[in-house]
């Protein structure tokens, strides 16, 4: 046998033991964080159980300032209603602790009458996430009839001139649509599925197109608001409201695409909404500002990189879309996503950004923005983060055991 091809074995055999090596690596270090999900979810529900003790009945979080102490709550109407039970219902489907469904159920009670709320775009976060979810756990009629009477509201919005849902209200001259929005077709597809009336569906799949093609940039980050003339469907202005700039990324709002193309090829395997979403997550993977451990700044291009705040939220709801999204595609994608989300996970259950049992005011998660341009709930917990925390931490534990 030659020299080189000796050598040549030598180089594979190398090959072959770094690679074992580095397979053993990650998987230790997957089992490691799989321990650190479940001790998470043990813990993230002990603490809501602090966050229960300070709720009025009829109450919702919202948030807390620190300074004061002062948890921020609102009433059953604003768009966060649906995230706190929500997010119990996630803890709950783990550790099957009864307190947590029967607070979940009661805020629930307070919520059921925006069922017929027409006045908000916002019903598939405040209904799909608690009703969808308690559904999904033990259906019953009630539950059903709840979603299917939501959907319907959120359809009342719907202009077939201008293919989009109608987001906040405004004069009769200008058609707002925020990005947001992307996230509330879940139900409209829960509808035709509890119903066989395709019209949701349609609802559904035109919001998407009519999105994907006023909404997003040639790189594919996305503009937050679009407004259309409600006469004949044109676009009016892009611009932002929450971003930093017109021209910019405003994370969460990149966020939202992500998961809400994400959840539309799920539900009707349309190729071009996956190909929408991975374009969306390489934007965001490949993204020079995007920090080594994956918690995005508030804004891609917000002013005093890399002193700008965080936006835990943002980083929660693109953890939990990259773990279903690696499980549509294979390969090296697949893996990609997979490191990214684990690295966000890995960060988000850290105590550089999960509260320890007791502080926080009883939240989760701490470093959310909500309206940086407004000074407005700034490097505070959020409950939305909370939610999709919970639910990358319910979607991640399944994936780890097969379920």
């Amino acid at each position: 046998m030659n020299k080189i091809r000796l050598r040549r074995i030598y180089w594979l055999l190398a090959c072959c033991f770094l690679l074992n090596t580095l397979n053993a690596q990650h998987l230790k270090t997957r089992k490691k964080l799989q321990r650190e999900v479940v001790q998470c979810m043990n813990e993230s529900a002990q603490q809501y159980k602090v966050m229960m003790q300070r709720l009025d009945v009829a109450r919702f979080p919202v948030t807390w300032y620190a300074k004061e102490d002062k948890l921020v709550t609102s009433g059953s109407e604003p768009w966060v209603g649906g995230f706190y039970p929500g997010a119990l219902l996630y803890l709950f489907e783990y550790t099957k602790d009864s307190a947590l469904y029967k607070e979940a159920l009661q805020k629930m009670n307070v919520l059921e009458k925006e069922q017929y709320n027409k006045t908000t775009h916002d019903l598939g976060f405040m209904m799909y996430c608690s009703f969808g979810n308690a559904e999904r756990l033990a259906p019953k009629p009630e539950y059903k009839e709840i979603l299917i009477n939501s959907a319907r509201s959120l359809a009342s919005r719907f202009s077939e001139k201008v293919g989009c849902i109608r987001s906040w209200d405004s004069d009769a001259g200008r058609f707002m649509v925020i990005i947001d929005n992307m996230m509330n077709l879940e139900l409209l597809f829960e509808a035709t599925k509890m119903t066989g009336d395709s019209s949701f569906y349609h609802i559904a799949v035109t919001h998407a197109n009519t999105t994907m093609n006023h909404h997003y940039r040639p790189d594919y980050s996305s503009h937050h608001l679009v407004i259309y003339n409600p006469k004949d469907g044109s676009v009016l202005k892009k611009q932002t409201v929450q971003g930093a700039a017109d021209s910019s990324a405003w994370a969460r709002g990149q966020a939202w695409g992500l998961y809400g193309y994400t959840m539309t090829y799920r539900e009707t395997r349309d190729p071009k909404y996956l190909e929408q979403a991975r374009n969306i997550a390489q934007f965001l993977l490949s993204h020079p500002r995007l920090p080594a451990n994956k918690i995005p700044y508030w804004d891609f291009d917000a002013p005093g990189i890399p002193n700008a705040p965080r936006d835990v939220s943002a980083g929660a709801v693109i953890c939990s879309a990259l773990l279903e999204l690696a499980t549509y595609t294979s390969g090296k994608e697949r893996k990609s996503y997979m490191a990214a989300a684990e690295k966000m996970l890995q960060s988000l259950c850290s105590p550089a950004y999960r509260a320890a049992t007791g502080e926080n005011g009883g939240f989760l998660l701490k470093h959310g923005v909500g309206n940086y341009p407004k000074n407005a709930d700034i490097d505070v917990p959020l409950i939305y983060a909370d939610y999709y925390y919970a639910e990358a931490l319910q979607r991640y534990w399944k994936l780890g055991t097969g379920r």
